[in-house]
């Protein structure tokens, strides 16, 4: 009885401490914001319409990532539906709404079931994907920081913190010693004990998931690859940008503004927290205040976008690919 109580109680905690950890960083965040007169805002000056435009440019976003994992899956020798890897992409958001971070997971086990693709190199190039995601995301902030600076040394100039806090970490000698000691046990392990069938095992998954990260330089269609996270990250960034239109006040902030924005807050979602609930809210009302808007109308923008973007179409498009899976599978069985 108490070997079933223990799993469940791991998942009810993986679910419910992101969980909770992100309510905490909102509710710091709006604690101190009249939030009636957030609501109000959000009941009464929000052009609903020019939202619901975004709303396709992100599912064109989530339909090009399918499309670019394919090519990292083409070059393992295996052709996988389309329609599969759409379907298992839109899953993969919802069940991150449940477990962050689980649903990359998810979505390798669906296509491993569905495709018959061993789980570990798909592990591989799911990983690939996430990584070459940090190159357009770097590219953003460098962009907007290169069209902004002024609005970054206003930024730092108010925020010193930040600059003590990376240099007293980079600086630390137990970050060095912790890292050594993690680097020995590791060399240890997979010298003295590589007999051990953990450590074979291991082994043997982390040459698969090589094996899937190495696709990438195997692929023909490079050039595929590149376009499609061009269109991917445009996507996005027109997905949040659009809303700008939607609210009286931040309409004429320009493209700049959006761009620097929208760079902060993608680096913000990387938090493993429920739809970079609290992480997300902090990032976008700290670029909206710092180009002159009002704390509430910059939370009542953060509050409504975020809630229908990330949280309510995330969910519907989620829970389509979910239940489209096994219906578009089902003669496979």
């Amino acid at each position: 009885m108490f070997e079933k109580i223990k799993p469940i109680s791991i998942q009810i905690l993986k679910i419910f401490i992101p969980l909770a950890f992100g309510l905490f960083v909102f509710w710091l965040i709006f604690r101190t914001l009249p939030f009636n007169q957030i609501m109000f805002i959000v009941r009464k000056d929000v052009n609903y319409r020019i939202i619901a435009l975004s709303l396709p440019f992100g599912l064109f976003a989530n339909i090009m990532r399918a499309y670019r994992w394919g090519l990292l899956i083409h070059p393992l020798g295996y052709r996988p539906k389309t329609s599969n890897l759409i379907y298992s992409f839109l899953g993969n958001y919802a069940v991150n709404l449940a477990i962050p971070r689980v649903g990359e997971i998810w979505r390798c086990t669906m296509i491993s079931r569905y495709e018959k693709i061993p789980f570990t190199a798909l592990i591989g190039t799911m990983i690939t994907d996430r990584l070459f995601d940090l190159f357009p995301i770097g590219l953003i902030v460098v962009i907007a920081f290169i069209l902004n600076v002024p609005y970054f040394k206003l930024f730092f100039a108010q925020n010193p913190v930040i600059f003590d806090q990376l240099h007293a970490i980079s600086t630390s000698v137990w970050l060095y010693v912790f890292l050594a000691i993690i680097g020995i046990v590791i060399w240890f392990s997979f010298t003295f004990l590589k007999r051990h069938t953990f450590i074979r095992k291991t082994k043997m998954t982390l040459l698969n998931i090589w094996k899937g990260i190495r696709s990438i330089s195997q692929m023909k269609a490079n050039r595929m690859f590149i376009f499609y996270t061009f269109l991917i990250w445009l996507g996005y960034f027109l997905y949040f940008y659009i809303c700008f239109y939607a609210f009286p006040f931040t309409k004429n902030l320009g493209w700049n503004c959006g761009l620097i924005a929208f760079g902060i807050s993608s680096i913000a979602v990387t938090i493993p927290v429920q739809a970079g609930i609290g992480a997300w809210h902090a990032a976008v009302i700290a670029v909206l205040t710092g180009f002159g808007l009002s704390s509430v109308d910059a939370g009542a923008f953060a509050v409504c976008v975020h809630t229908i973007q990330a949280i309510v179409f995330t969910a519907i498009i989620g829970l389509f690919g979910i239940m489209a899976l096994p219906i578009a599978n089902k003669k496979n069985k």
